[in-house]
């Protein structure tokens, strides 16, 4: 009979032990001085609430609030054990448990999460190759070290204020045999342009112990050849005849460039002036970032100044340019620019486009090409042309008005435009038993006058013959 109090007892214990704590937050980074709330619940009544922090047992009554760690949640009877940490100590970095024991019975359960005091890393090293200056083109490297944070520092890079993504690695972090401190390091890599000259690589490292981010940093100086900013030959506007005229050059190098001016015959290498020509070639003027100003001025300019072109060569330790320049006494074009191959391409395309709607109108007007069937088509279905239609309706008009002017008696009377008399009614009506009215439409207008108000009307008066003019004509 023993053996059955046995065996309900360890089940009772693997059932409570098999219980799951749920614990907020399961990890948390604190700075030293913070307060942190953490809390253990159960789905069923607890009897305590203990709480290991930083090696000391705290056991929580929530009537207690007046120690460095309380409790903190809704009551026991809840399943909550909570605790407030009101001040964190970089002592207590390390696993903070809770113990929950059920209302009956001595087994209690237990759960636990990572509490990590922020520690402050030591200055980021900026490590990189030891030249001072690099080449156009060459490939650098560099590796950035923050040393002994709690957790470990995040880095990131920045060429002056622009964050660098692309040649970014992967940071490795590591640490000391028995030591949480930890040490990242990561490293960068680009292939180096003419714009990196004069800017600042930087390593910038971040931590939730540092009130603000530390930065190690070098600045990059990349020597390249000259560099023109715009391709072609260079017009220089608006210069005037008999006035001061200057020839202004920008351009990029580094190192400084050496120039060189020819006119015809004559080399002029600044600074140097040419009395017989009136001109001087001043040094170059560095604006900055690499950027160079070079001038030629003519004291007056002169109209075999403006036919003339000037030649600039440019040199340095890593390479040369060339420029032609042309002068002229006009205004510089508004708007866009437009390359000589630009300007000529827009002229043949509308000068095509004019020949298409020239050949379209003539074709139309002429009835060619793909205007002649329509109008094949169109004499067919109408069986006569608009011109031979008119014509007909002419030459038809004129022919029945010719035969009604011949109808026509010359000695007989007109009706009068004034009404009859009653009496005369019968006598009237005799006489007009042979008279027939015709509407003409006039064939032939006149364009400098209009037409007539009103329609015009003719008289055809059929007379009987008498039996004696009819022998007569037999």
């Amino acid at each position: 009979m023993a053996v059955l109090p046995a065996l309900f007892g360890l089940l009772l214990v693997t059932v409570v032990t098999g219980q799951n704590v749920d614990i907020t937050p399961k990890e948390a980074v604190r700075r030293a001085g913070d307060d942190l709330m953490v809390l253990c619940k159960v789905p069923y009544p607890i009897d305590s609430c203990r709480m290991t922090v930083g090696g000391k047992s705290y056991r929580l009554i929530p009537s207690n609030q007046d120690e460095e760690v309380v409790y903190s949640g809704q009551g026991l009877q809840f399943g909550e054990c909570g605790a407030h940490i009101k001040h964190i100590r970089e002592e207590w970095n390390g696993n903070i448990s809770c113990m929950l024991p059920p209302k009956s019975g001595s087994i209690e359960v237990t759960g636990a999460m990572r509490l990590l005091v922020a520690r402050a890393p030591g200055n980021p090293q900026l490590i990189s190759p030891p030249q001072s200056t690099f080449k156009e083109g060459d490939d650098f490297m560099a590796q950035c070290i923050v040393p002994d944070g709690r957790p470990a520092a995040k880095i990131t890079w920045y060429l002056d204020e622009v964050q660098l993504l692309a040649g970014v690695h992967q940071p490795i972090i590591t640490s000391e045999p028995g030591s949480d401190l930890q040490t990242i390091s990561q490293n960068v890599s680009r292939s180096l342009t003419a714009d990196d000259n004069g800017k600042k690589l930087v390593c910038r490292a971040e931590h939730e112990a540092l009130d603000g981010p530390k930065e190690a940093a070098r600045q990059l100086v990349v020597h390249y050849p000259p560099k023109r900013l715009e391709a072609g030959p260079i017009t220089i506007f608006g210069l005037k005849l008999g006035a001061e005229g200057r020839l202004n050059v920008s351009l990029r190098a580094n190192p400084p460039p050496a120039a060189e001016w020819t006119l015809g015959d004559v080399v002029l290498a600044p600074p140097a002036a040419d009395e017989s020509r009136s001109v001087v070639a001043l040094e170059p003027l560095h604006l900055g970032g690499g950027y160079y100003n070079i001038t030629l001025v003519l004291t007056r300019v002169a109209k075999e100044d403006v036919d003339r072109t000037y030649y600039l060569r440019v040199t340095n330790d890593l390479g040369r340019e060339e420029f032609a320049l042309r002068l002229s006494t006009m205004d510089e074009p508004a708007g866009v620019e437009l390359e000589t191959g630009a300007i000529v391409g827009i002229v043949i395309a509308v000068l095509l486009l004019l020949i298409a709607i020239f050949l379209v109108v003539f074709a139309k007007a002429t009835d060619r090409w793909c205007f002649a069937g329509r109008s094949r088509d169109h004499t067919k279905s109408s069986g006569e042309s608009d011109t031979e239609s008119a014509a007909g309706q002419k030459s038809r008009l004129s022919a029945l008005t010719a035969r009604v002017r011949a109808a026509l008696p010359r000695g007989r009377d007109r009706v009068q435009a004034a009404a009859p008399d009653p009496e005369d009614n019968k006598t009237l009506a005799e006489d007009k038993k042979g008279v027939i009215y015709a509407e003409l439409a006039l064939g032939e207008q006149n364009a400098e006058k209009p037409p007539p108000p009103s329609t015009e009307y003719a008289e055809i008066v059929c007379t009987e013959q008498s039996p004696q003019m009819k022998e007569s004509k037999e």
